[in-house]
């Protein structure tokens, strides 16, 4: 079976780790699988590569497109000759994308209106990331599929091993954040006022982004406590990550993170205020001193949601949409 992964590949790392480690755990399941980055930012950008995937797309007999983000999926399908389209919705191109307050941008919502229409009468196949984007997308050919994780990437590190490894002196307790700051749906401005609030301990708050996704082991063992304030998400990798590396977590309620923390000690669940979440950084901290890491990679295998069972999942649909 023949696969062409149609994806962004504008940031510093080209086409996003979670994309490209989905499309190696299909290859390792047996499937041929091509990528195609789109670069150009902005609409004008997507779609003047719509020339250069024509191009790919005759160059190879694939079977199957598979885009990765709604407007992604817009470029393969002006592209496409017969091939059969999977689309991959990951979070705000079905759920908005939201202002600094948390409202959802009007440009947006036009374009999560485009993106059902096109699912509804244009994509063979559409692939959601939670039960809050698949509630929003009503049509019969979707399936929930979370992103799945590489248990061999993301594993249990000494705390002073995994600081001397990314040369971090560590002085006071750290809340990591593993996001750009300046992104409005990240919502950094939580978090920040979170651990303004917090008296029992030095907190330091250690943001992450841009980096190669092979160092974020490190980061997420050198960490006290992960820290998640976005608005919106599908199923964000940050919280699989670092449950493979039993971190302690406190996440607002968002895309499918309160499915995957489930009972999980260490890890909380705190509201869209500062008060809140500080209390529940201020119990993971209490947690980690007191138990040291938690079991949440227990919970990731427990609920196959390692790159391998996930592909399988992949694959299923693949079948699915070939015989239909």
């Amino acid at each position: 079976m023949k696969i062409l992964f149609v994806a962004s590949g504008n940031s510093s790392q080209g086409i996003s780790p979670i994309v490209k480690n989905q499309g190696e755990s299909l290859q390792k399941a047996g499937l041929s699988i091509g990528f195609f980055a789109i670069t150009g930012k902005g609409l004008k950008g997507y779609l003047n590569s719509i020339s250069d995937l024509r191009k790919t797309l005759f160059a190879d007999n694939y079977e199957i497109i598979h885009a990765h983000y709604g407007l992604c999926g817009v470029v393969a399908l002006l592209a496409r000759k017969r091939e059969k389209l999977v689309v991959s919705f990951m979070g705000d191109d079905l759920l908005g994308e939201n202002r600094a307050d948390g409202s959802v941008k009007l440009a947006s919502k036009f374009v999560v209106a485009i993106n059902k229409f096109l699912s509804r009468f244009f994509y063979d196949f559409c692939i959601v990331k939670s039960e809050e984007m698949l509630k929003e997308l009503h049509v019969n050919h979707k399936a929930l599929v979370p992103n799945g994780i590489d248990l061999q990437k993301f594993y249990y590190i000494n705390q002073y091993e995994a600081a001397k490894s990314i040369d971090l002196e560590k002085r006071n307790k750290l809340a990591l954040f593993v996001s750009d700051p300046s992104r409005p749906e990240k919502n950094y401005k939580l978090a920040s006022e979170a651990i303004n609030l917090i008296t029992d301990y030095e907190v330091q708050i250690l943001t992450v982004s841009g980096i190669e996704n092979s160092e974020l082991v490190f980061y997420y063992n050198v960490a006290d406590v992960l820290l998640m304030t976005s608005f919106h998400e599908g199923s964000p990798n940050v919280i699989k990550e670092a449950m493979a590396c039993n971190c302690p977590i406190v996440s607002t309620r968002v895309g499918d993170v309160e499915w995957v923390l489930g009972e999980t000690t260490g890890c909380y669940l705190a509201d869209f205020d500062a008060v809140d979440f500080a209390k529940k950084i201020e119990s993971a901290l209490k947690y980690a001193e007191d138990k040291g890491r938690t079991n949440g990679r227990e919970r990731i295998i427990e609920l196959g949601l390692d790159s391998e069972s996930v592909a399988k999942q992949i694959v299923e649909i693949y079948h699915q949409v070939l015989r239909n």
